[in-house]
């Protein structure tokens, strides 16, 4: 079951408002951080490409690393199939995310075909590919697929956000914000959104591109 999928900002609107109804806690952070971003972008393997860019590196380095990327035409799957390691590291990429998105273009993912699977099943298909974490399918699935109780407890700036907006005495680990996520189920990528958001006012910069 594919279940619902974020389309338009009102999408959002509407996750954000059942979300404020049931923690007075994202009622607080969400008159602080006003409309929360959509974040929605075409599926296929530039957006997983650009997820596997982000992974473990600031927003500003993504950023550039993209860019480089792009210039040098290395965001199109069979160019990135056959790039080598000296044009990789030209554009930034470290030697394992160069061999990360080789992997990822050479593993015949059938993108069109992710659509309409569970998002389980997307997810099992994606960590299946060498350099692909739970983080990069999770957000995939986020921001590409619109799949709306997908969450990403393993990031950083998520885990940074709940200990400050909860008031926790440490950042949750990966399984422990997993469960405390459950809370936030049919919305939890709008909490997610809702997070971010937070992080970028609390610490004053960006959590995620």
């Amino acid at each position: 079951m594919v279940g619902r999928i974020i389309e338009t900002p009102d999408c959002v609107a509407e996750g954000a408002a059942w979300l404020a109804a049931r923690e007075p806690r994202f009622a607080a952070a969400l008159a602080l951080t006003g409309p929360l971003p959509l974040r929605r972008h075409a599926d296929g393997f530039t957006a997983l490409l650009d997820a596997i860019v982000g992974q473990q590196v600031s927003v500003a380095s993504a950023n550039a690393i993209w860019a480089r990327l792009e210039a040098a035409g290395l965001t199109d799957e069979a160019a990135m199939a056959v790039a080598s390691d000296e044009a990789l590291r030209a554009a930034g990429l470290s030697r394992q995310k160069a061999r990360y998105g080789r992997a990822l273009a050479q593993a015949g993912i059938d993108f069109e075909g992710l659509r309409t699977r569970s998002n389980g099943e997307v997810i099992a298909t994606l960590v299946a590919v060498p350099g692909i974490g739970f983080w990069t399918a999770e957000i995939y699935a986020m921001f590409a697929l619109g799949r709306a109780d997908v969450f990403a407890p393993g990031d950083l700036a998520l885990q940074e956000a709940a200990k400050i907006l909860f008031d926790l005495p440490e950042r949750p680990g990966e399984r422990a914000f997993r469960q405390m996520a459950e809370a936030w189920s049919p919305w939890r990528a709008v909490a997610a959104r809702a997070l971010w958001s937070y992080y970028r006012v609390a610490k004053t910069r960006e959590g995620i591109r």
